[in-house]
């Protein structure tokens, strides 16, 4: 089980917000089925490897549905096999430590 953060940005909208492109791609993980967060600075999925690599390809796609012609995408994982991750377990973790 992994974790994954990701951040889709259309670029060259014309427009300071992206927000609705974002909504669209965001669609994507809704109809998934997966656990997710949505964050100010991205999205992160729970999820086995493979879904979580399909998926973002999927988001990505999607935005470039929207009549954009040029998509930046940043895909972060963190894959441990020692256990079962959960969302806000890190900074938990380091919050403990400060």
């Amino acid at each position: 089980m992994a974790l994954m953060e990701i951040s889709i940005v259309p670029l060259g909208t014309g427009q300071t917000s992206i927000s609705d492109h974002v909504a669209r791609a965001l669609r994507v993980v809704r109809e998934s089925g997966l656990e997710f967060r949505l964050g100010d600075m991205g999205t992160t999925v729970k999820g086995d490897v493979r879904q979580l690599l399909d998926l973002a390809a999927r988001m990505h796609s999607e935005v470039f549905n929207q009549d954009i012609m040029r998509v930046y995408t940043v895909i972060k994982i963190d894959d441990r096999r020692d256990k079962t991750p959960d969302f806000g377990e890190k900074t938990e973790s380091v919050r403990k430590k400060l």
